[in-house]
């Protein structure tokens, strides 16, 4: 059973930064991935960033240049870094999990969600 607890969600006005955190505990394999997905009101779910256990990264477009994604193997632990926040970041952010399963494909984990909530 694999759990992803994730925190540093909040209010904050718009140009400031955040960082969000999610430590995940359970069966941990490597090599793995975690990332940050999130959901605005009315919206569908959205790939922000995504990190390998070797340190390669993926970006979407629109936090290019803004977000850093990074993580900790030893602590199964992943963050995402929030500068130069814009209303339209005001989502659910989401932590996300995919390991390799052992008979072929994956298993992919969530958290509950943390809310990020940028005023204009």
């Amino acid at each position: 059973q694999v759990q992803l607890v994730e925190s540093g969600g909040g209010l904050v006005q718009a140009g400031g930064s955040l960082r969000l955190s999610c430590a995940a505990s359970g069966s941990i394999f490597l090599p793995n991935v975690m990332g940050w997905h999130r959901q605005a009101p009315g919206k569908q779910r959205e790939l922000v960033a995504t990190i390998t256990s070797g340190g390669s990264t993926n970006y979407a477009d629109s936090v290019k240049g803004r977000f850093t994604i990074s993580r900790d193997n030893a602590k199964n632990t992943v963050y995402l870094h929030m500068n130069s926040l814009k209303p339209e970041d005001t989502a659910v952010y989401y932590c996300n999990l995919v390991m390799a399963r052992a008979v072929g494909g994956t298993n992919a984990y969530w958290g509950q969600g943390t809310q990020v909530t940028v005023s204009s």
